[in-house]
């Protein structure tokens, strides 16, 4: 809403108030078309200030959200967020928090390091670059796919201000470099060469 919607629409409000204070009893029908006249305008008003769909839901998170009519708030996301949170505390899911019993030995020994099986397996990712004229950049989104990173560096050469040179760099706990495309120059990124 822009300020002039909002001048406009303040002050159709405020006459609205106005005309309610006024009413009695004894009010002519010509004081009742006027009402009626400026009412009407005032919902035109609201009608161009208004853009979005009305809430469904009384949630701050997802006021168009998908409705569940039990929920306190209507909102289906965030009743279902409760009630999962309900029935792992029902079902003692938290027991990794517990002290174990004294006659309970502990499942594994402490490490300082943790153990395998603590650790996230690791992911081969591959990174599509660019060269910038200054150093490589990431270019997109990092994919686990390579064909699918070699096919989204393919388009981006085909674009009508493609890069100077790209590059395919596979991640798996170490960075190997597996093919470059063009040639990478540097280039000074000052006119007339820093003189």
């Amino acid at each position: 809403m822009n300020h002039a919607q909002l001048t406009a629409l303040g002050r159709a409000l405020r006459l609205l108030g106005e005309h309610g204070d006024a009413l009695n009893a004894d009010t002519p029908d010509a004081k009742l078309h006027e009402v009626k006249a400026d009412l009407k305008r005032a919902l035109d008003l609201l009608d161009e200030t208004v853009t979005t769909a009305a809430p469904t839901t009384r949630c701050a998170e997802h006021p168009n959200g998908p409705v569940d009519e039990s929920a306190p708030d209507r909102c289906l996301l965030c009743e279902t967020r409760r009630r999962t949170a309900r029935r792992t505390e029902v079902n003692d899911a938290y027991t990794h928090g517990r002290a174990p019993a004294p006659d309970e030995l502990p499942d594994r020994a402490m490490s300082r390091y943790g153990v395998r099986g603590d650790r996230p397996q690791p992911q081969q990712r591959w990174l599509p670059e660019v060269w910038t004229g200054q150093e490589w950049h990431l270019c997109g989104t990092p994919r686990r796919d390579r064909h699918e990173a070699e096919r989204y560096l393919a388009a981006e050469r085909r674009t009508p201000r493609p890069g100077m040179a790209y590059r395919l760099v596979h991640e798996f706990t170490d960075y190997e470099v597996l093919r470059i495309w063009g040639t990478p120059v540097k280039v000074d990124i000052e006119p007339m060469g820093n003189l």
